[in-house]
């Protein structure tokens, strides 16, 4: 008990002339420390005699208790003596212009993708996300693109191993509605794909691709045309009109390369346009009877129609922005504009 009551006297020895934290933080290891004298005492309790053992105990509990009090008080004496000290030396000067904090805002492209999700579930459409990573089987084999065709050359990727890759198009979300849903399908999916494009104004090896797909009974290339025209006339005005141009996917047939009407020119032909009066947006098609069968659905009793476009490419169309470089440069000057 004695040791107990020594130990208590050096603490307040201690304790009663602490005037800073970092000789109250000493003191506090010193006393409550893994290798403290608490600790310590703690250690001689199986030494003790049986008899005393449970008052020792008691005792040992009850200065522990007191040192952890009487350091929080003294630690909340010394910062009210701190903040004490710092109003009164503080020096305001209220004729100072005040912080100026800037509101966080929108990126142009989640706005762009919000936007295109709100006219497509306006027209019944529901949407879907995927994963970034995929195997080859979904981003090609599913989709009427075997190994060595030579349309994988056009989506060059990136392989993380033998089979496994960064999506070259959202398309492999098409695959996965199949096999998940049954006719009727009315979905789009949006989100990054990848590529080895070398950066420049109107390529990344990085960017957003929308991808629809509807299959059902009796669909033709008109729902595709009617689907793509309201869609462009939401987006981009009442006036814009939209031209296919026969063109190759593997996933569709026939395949198809989407217009609209250049906004600048408004279909008169400019340097934007490059005189045609339109500007190429992305691909579309009627799905391949190959893509429905491998995913079980009769291509004798269902169709269905596709597209794919880029949303950094509506983005640079709806806004006139001449670089998709902007988009990944994080320069408030351009981003402040949207």
């Amino acid at each position: 008990m004695d040791r107990v009551e020594d130990i208590r006297k050096d603490f307040e020895g201690y304790i009663k002339d602490v005037k800073s934290l970092e000789e109250l933080k000493r003191i506090q290891v010193l006393f409550l420390g893994k290798k403290g004298k608490i600790q310590e005492l703690f250690k001689e309790i199986k030494e003790v005699e049986v008899a005393k053992r449970k008052s020792f105990g008691e005792n040992v509990n009850n200065l522990k208790e007191y040192i952890e009090d009487t350091i929080k008080k003294k630690e909340e004496l010394i910062l009210s003596t701190l903040k004490e000290s710092l109003l009164k030396n503080a020096h305001v000067d209220v004729t100072q212009q005040g912080l100026h904090l800037e509101r966080g805002r929108k990126h142009i492209l989640s706005k762009v993708i919000d936007e295109v999700k709100s006219i497509f579930i306006s027209m019944g459409f529901d949407v879907f996300s995927g994963p970034d990573i995929e195997s080859d089987y979904y981003n090609f084999e599913a989709l009427n693109v075997p190994e060595h065709h030579p349309a994988r050359d056009m989506q060059d990727t990136f392989y993380l191993k033998e089979k496994i890759l960064l999506r070259t198009h959202t398309s492999p979300m098409q695959i996965r509605t199949m096999e998940r849903e049954k006719p009727p399908i009315r979905m789009i999916a949006i989100g990054r794909c990848y590529r080895r494009d070398a950066l420049d104004s109107s390529h990344s090896p990085q960017f957003h691709q929308i991808e629809g797909l509807v299959v059902d009974k009796d669909i033709s290339f008109a729902n595709l045309k009617a689907t793509l025209t309201e869609f462009s006339r939401k987006m981009f005005g009442a006036q814009t009109r939209v031209r296919f141009s026969p063109s190759y996917f593997p996933f569709v047939e026939p395949g198809a390369e989407t217009s609209i009407t250049c906004v600048i020119c408004g279909g008169k032909g400019c340097p934007v346009c490059k005189y045609t009066g339109y500007l190429e947006m992305g691909g579309s098609g009627m799905v391949h009877p190959n893509v429905l069968r491998n995913v079980g659905i009769d291509p004798e009793v269902y169709q269905g129609f596709a597209f794919g476009w880029g949303i950094e490419r509506i983005a640079m169309v709806k806004y006139g922005i001449p670089d998709i470089r902007y988009f990944l440069q994080n320069d408030l000057r351009f981003l402040k504009q949207f």
